[in-house]
């Protein structure tokens, strides 16, 4: 069996959790004033979320998944959830006391704010599978920190300023985040030039298979797939490794092949874009004079 949730209001999750609603839009949750959590006799639980919501696991409680995969986390991890995603819980039917806390605001918060134009700039709200936020432990002060100058204001009078200084806590919350992201791609370099590595191989085989003729040029997504990785979560670890975007590091690789195939002097322009999975060979003439400063025939004289 499976049992659907959606939460479309700040005040529906605070109700869920035992927490009085300070303000229509945001809340800092704390899960221990919730109470014990069952899902009664449903096997898998999904909740549809309307909200942006920042969960601080301190328990493990119940495998939570996004699309065909399992999140990569642990006690002392954050987890993002944008507006529109639905998460998954494999239900075991056992009792469990949440802990933990949360942000939790909905969109409407942002309305008028620089926030509105750059959350879209924080990718780690599509990240999706083995991709969760592992904190220190003085990481995790400073998100426990930045909650309570969120909550705190929360419980004060609503005057001209709260808005303003409750979005710039949350601004100033993700941008630690993506400091803490970014410490931990440095901290798993051996597990992200693992992925390098499968990708290289993964772009090679693609290239020396009939694909390219049947499907086309790969795409970012095609290879985040492959690896079982979100697409931006796959495009950020790429360029903090090389400093190239997955984008320029694909085309990059079909131009190196393109070259060696120019040098073949009985295959015509036409033949090498086919190859190479260009639909129109003008495209495929257009990207290598801009990658090389040379149309493909102008490369195969000079060479």
């Amino acid at each position: 069996m499976e049992g659907i949730f959606h939460f479309a209001t700040v005040k529906e999750y605070n109700d869920l959790n035992n927490h009085e609603t300070f303000h229509p839009l945001v809340s800092i949750i704390n899960f221990s004033k919730a109470n014990p959590r069952t899902w009664g006799k449903e096997r898998n639980v999904r909740i549809n979320y309307g909200l942006y919501c920042i969960f601080l696991k301190d328990i493990k409680c119940g495998d939570l998944k996004y699309g065909c995969n399992y999140y990569d986390y642990q006690e002392g991890t954050l987890v993002f959830v944008s507006p529109g995603q639905v998460m998954e819980i494999e239900n075991d039917g056992n009792v469990y006391q949440p802990k933990g806390h949360a942000l939790v605001f909905h969109s409407d918060l942002l309305k008028g704010t620089p926030l509105a134009q750059n959350i879209n700039k924080y990718n780690f709200f599509s990240y999706n599978t083995n991709e969760a936020l592992h904190l220190s432990e003085r990481e995790r002060q400073i998100v426990l920190d930045l909650f309570s100058k969120i909550n705190y204001e929360l419980r004060q009078s609503v005057d001209k300023h709260s808005k303003k200084l409750i979005v710039s806590y949350i601004d100033l919350f993700l941008n630690y985040c993506e400091r803490f992201y970014d410490r931990q791609f440095i901290t798993r370099d051996n597990v992200n030039k693992g992925i390098l590595e499968k990708f290289e191989e993964q772009l090679n085989s693609y290239f020396l298979s009939g694909k390219p003729q049947s499907i086309g040029l790969p795409s970012v997504a095609y290879f985040a797939d492959g690896l079982h990785l979100s697409a931006n979560y796959f495009g950020d670890l790429i360029k903090k490794e090389t400093g190239k975007s997955a984008k320029e590091y694909i085309q990059n690789k079909v131009i190196n092949i393109a070259k060696n195939k120019i040098f073949d002097s009985n295959k015509t322009v036409s033949e090498i874009a086919s190859e190479l999975g260009f639909k129109y060979p003008q495209h495929f003439s257009r990207m290598f004079k801009n990658v090389t400063g040379y149309a493909p025939n102008e490369f195969r004289n000079l060479n």
